[in-house]
C-alpha cells in the first residue's frame, strides 16, 4: 500500500497521525482514502476538484505534475507540502 506522510499543519485532523498506508491507484484517489480515515481532510487539500493552489504533491520524490490524476504505485510515498512561489 502507498505511504501518505501527513503534513504537521494537518496533524489536528487526523488525531496526531503522521503517516498512514492507503490503497489508491492515484492522488485523488489516496486523498478519498485519507478523507475515508479522517472525514473533512480533503477539503483540506482539495479546492475546486484540484489541489488547493497553497500545495504541492510529492510523489516518489518528485512534484506530481499531473496533480489528483498523478499515478502511484503500492510502494510509492507521498506528502503534500507548501507550494513555492516564484518571483
Amino acid at each position: 500500500m502507498a505511504k501518505v506522510f501527513v503534513p504537521t499543519m494537518l496533524q489536528s485532523a487526523t488525531g496526531g497521525v503522521k503517516e498512514v498506508e492507503v490503497e489508491a491507484r492515484n492522488v485523488r484517489q489516496a486523498i478519498e482514502r485519507l478523507d475515508e480515515l479522517f472525514p473533512g481532510i480533503a477539503g483540506r487539500l482539495m479546492e475546486d476538484d484540484d489541489i488547493r493552489p497553497n500545495l504541492a504533491v510529492d510523489v516518489d520524490g518528485e512534484v506530481a505534475r499531473m496533480g489528483l490524476m498523478q499515478r502511484i504505485s503500492e510502494t510509492s510515498e507521498i506528502h503534500f507540502v507548501p507550494a513555492i512561489g516564484g518571483g
